[in-house]
């Protein structure tokens, strides 16, 4: 199921959008904290955005630069705002689409449809963005963001990261990581996953996050 998370600071509007988009099989979550878009974003694991431009706190253009740097999820802009100049700033910003209110939701509708289909029809529908407590981890170009701050990591330091945090509450063991760090063009043995679990602790201490994976003795690792 397609989750839409829609960024729409008017109680009424967004009812009736996160009402018609539920009818037609999507699951839809309205953002409650207009602080924090970017961290509902991650956490709902959208796989589209509805977004206003005049919101509290930072308007839509600011908050789709903000997906961008961790994301190409489809973004709608859904406003009031009808000049030209909105638009072009919107679809330069990284918007997919714009959509002037008053709207029809049979329109809305048939265009994230259209979007849906473009973005998902060849692909597993598997979301590249992860994010555990403060860190986001953007898995298509192994970047890893906590605030303003971000880090590049290696492949293999990526794949350690992103096994750890689709499992957050469990322990993965360490044959299970050699596994999943095993390709055809290289062989993981058990010191290769300890120095790179060593330079992931590092990075992640550089973010400020240097108490985020913890050594389960005898069996693995886990996040906290």
């Amino acid at each position: 199921m397609y989750k839409i998370l829609i960024v729409e600071d008017d109680d009424t509007i967004s009812s009736i959008m996160k009402d018609k988009l539920k009818n037609w099989g999507y699951d839809a979550l309205i953002v409650s904290d207009f602080n924090n878009v970017l961290g509902e974003y991650t956490a709902f694991e959208s796989h589209l955005v509805l977004m206003d431009i005049n919101l509290p706190y930072y308007d839509g253009f600011y908050w789709c630069a903000k997906i961008r740097q961790i994301s190409n999820v489809p973004i709608i802009f859904i406003s009031s705002r009808d000049t030209e100049g909105d638009k072009i700033r919107g679809i330069i910003q990284g918007g997919d689409d714009y959509i002037e209110k008053p709207f029809s939701l049979d329109m809305l509708i048939v265009k994230v449809q259209a979007i849906l289909r473009r973005a998902y029809s060849y692909s597993d529908h598997t979301l590249n963005v992860l994010q555990h407590r403060n860190i986001i981890l953007n898995i298509e170009d192994s970047r890893i963001f906590c605030g303003e701050k971000e880090i590049r990591l290696t492949h293999n330091e990526c794949k350690i990261l992103a096994l750890l945090m689709r499992n957050s509450k469990k322990t993965i063991t360490r044959p299970r990581l050699i596994k999943a760090l095993w390709d055809d063009e290289s062989f993981v043995d058990d010191n290769t996953l300890t120095v790179n679990i060593n330079r992931l602790r590092k990075k992640l201490k550089e973010l400020g996050c240097s108490d985020y994976i913890e050594t389960i003795k005898g069996e693995g690792y886990k996040l906290i």
